[in-house]
């Protein structure tokens, strides 16, 4: 059966084989039967529909396509491979237009109590190296009280220069003080009808020269100042006084090592009395200077020679630590010093002194001191200080038995002590609120006397100032002091020119009353150029003594104009 199979099988595949060149040698004689018909019979031509013949004959002209001639320069450059962050160049402003500078005013008042005001200061133009000017002032009032008269002057030029390597500075000063001694006892009013006339005057001149400050480690620093002044009353009383004061520091690093050194000479005469009182002071010293801590020790060597001769030595320490910046620092001191004692100084704190009064010196034997101090933030500054002070023939004020409206110089004889706390704070709270107070507390402890004369227990003083805004501005101050002591003599003292103790057979105690002092002011803008002002004085109108005897004015009140050129 097998056999079969493969016989039927072989006779298949003979059979298609034969079929297949059968029919490829058919086509091959129809390729050749039709390409001989195309070459005999005729040669081949398309033939178009008549829809698609074209009308219109080909444009057969040959036009050239126009090439432009391009000229290349390949530039010689040299590549740069900078992956630095270059530096922007700022753009150039244009210069900003200086605003107009008025330094100069002219001020000029009137009011109550027949007050006359007047005010010229003057000064150069915008120069950051020199400054040239000067100024004079006028203030005069008549009160209710008999020749309760007083009349201020002062004149002054000043300059300034400040070169490459120093700062050279200067000025002239000439003031005089017009007064009545008005003082008048209200128990006896009839004791002082024609009161007398009294005239204070000052010329001073004062010249300085200081290096000017580098950022050296190894620096060297000096100053010199000269100061003098002659002055002089209506009576008879005068007095001259030069001082010489000079300073030397060399830095090293965070070491400075300086001298500081002055001379004093000073001659007081009087019709009973001339005193030549000169102080000569040598002050060597170290500081150690370090982030956040600077300390100075050294000594006050003081010499005095004229009227009195002695010589002293003193501790010059003082230190300053810095806990938080700007916030909290923390400082003391330890101290002591000679004070010379001068009829200028006197009257600058009671002009009506009597004539041939003693001068004496006043030591300061030691002086402790140590506080705190920094800003709360923008716009808060505060300072604290606390000090013991022991203090050799302090000097005192008296009302001088014979004439009670005039005072003699008394010293407490021996060492006083006195025990004080002092605060300062400043509060902006915005461009247009700024308060500022301060306040003194002493408790006064008198060697010989029973009390420290005229020396107050509690002062303060606040001012405030509010800006409405551009054009309208107020300001308030205030003055405050506690009850003071005054003594009195009940006869005449043996020896009128020194008084060596106390003699309480002869002396009564006095108690001036305490007051408050108010004063109200507003500024009102007109223009760049015209301003006027108005202040009111003693609005409480307290009739208080500063003085035994010596009332001050009541409520007065003045206004006026300034312009500004």
């Amino acid at each position: 059966m097998k056999l079969n199979k493969y016989i039927y099988s072989t006779l298949f595949f003979l059979a298609a084989g034969l079929v297949n060149v059968q029919a490829q040698e058919k086509k091959q004689e129809e390729k050749a039967t039709v390409s001989e018909e195309i070459e005999v019979v005729r040669p081949y031509k398309p033939i178009l529909a008549e829809a698609v013949k074209l009308r219109r004959s080909p444009n057969l002209d040959d036009v050239k396509t126009y090439k432009a001639k391009l000229n290349y320069s390949v530039t010689d450059r040299k590549l740069e491979i900078n992956s630095d962050i270059q530096k922007l160049q700022a753009q150039a402003l244009v210069d900003e237009k200086q605003t107009t500078l008025l330094n100069n005013y002219v001020k000029g008042g009137v009011g109550s109590l027949s007050t006359l005001l007047g005010e010229v200061y003057i000064n150069m133009d915008r120069d950051p190296a020199l400054q040239v000017g000067g100024y004079f002032k006028h203030l005069s009032q008549e009160g209710k009280l008999n020749k309760q008269n007083s009349s201020y002057q002062q004149f002054s030029l000043f300059g300034r220069s400040i070169m490459d390597e120093n700062t050279v500075s200067g000025r002239i000063n000439f003031e005089r003080n017009g007064l009545y001694f008005y003082g008048i006892n209200n128990d006896r009013p009839l004791l002082n009808p024609n009161p007398e006339k009294q005239a204070l005057t000052l010329f001073e001149a004062e010249g300085e020269l200081i290096k000017n400050y580098k950022e050296d480690n190894d620096a060297f620093s000096y100053a010199l100042k000269a100061n003098g002044y002659v002055w002089n009353d209506k009576f008879s009383a005068k007095e001259s006084y030069v001082t010489l004061n000079g300073y030397l520091n060399k830095r090293i690093s965070s070491l400075n090592l300086g001298l500081g050194a002055s001379t004093e000479f000073g001659n007081t005469k009087d019709l009973a009395t001339s005193v030549g009182n000169n102080l000569l002071r040598l002050n060597p010293y170290i500081r150690l200077q370090v982030q956040g801590a600077k300390v100075t020790a050294g000594i006050n060597l003081v010499q005095e020679f004229g009227a009195y001769s002695s010589t002293r030595i003193f501790p010059a320490i003082t230190a300053d630590l810095t806990l938080i910046p700007d916030y909290l620092q923390v400082f003391g001191e330890v101290k002591g010093d000679v004070t010379r004692n001068s009829m200028k100084s006197f009257t600058d704190e009671n002009p009506w002194l009597n004539s041939n009064i003693l001068i004496k010196n006043t030591v300061e034997k030691l002086s402790i001191s140590a506080g705190v101090k920094g800003t709360g933030g923008p716009g808060f500054g505060y300072k604290a200080r606390f000090y013991i002070k022991q203090v050799d023939d302090m000097p005192l004020f008296v009302n001088n038995f014979t004439d009670f409206n005039k005072f003699d110089v008394i010293y407490d004889s021996g060492k006083a002590k006195i025990t004080g706390l002092e605060g300062e704070i400043s509060v902006q709270l915005s461009d247009a609120l700024k308060w500022t107070g301060k306040v003194n507390i002493d408790d006064y402890k008198p060697s010989s006397e029973t009390y420290s004369w005229f020396k107050p227990g509690l002062k303060a003083s606040s001012n405030f100032v509010y800006t409405y805004n551009k054009k309208l501005s107020f300001n308030a101050a205030v003055v405050l002091q506690d009850d003071v002591k005054a003594k009195l003599y009940t006869s005449a003292p043996v020896n009128p020119l020194q008084y060596v103790s106390p003699n309480t057979a002869i002396e009564s105690i006095v108690t001036v009353k305490g007051f408050v002092d108010l004063g109200l002011g507003a500024d009102y803008r007109i223009n760049n150029k015209f301003s006027v002002f108005a202040k009111a004085n003693n609005i409480l109108n307290s009739n208080y003594n500063r003085y035994l005897f010596y009332q001050v004015n009541g409520f007065n009140v003045f206004g006026g104009l300034t312009y500004s050129f």
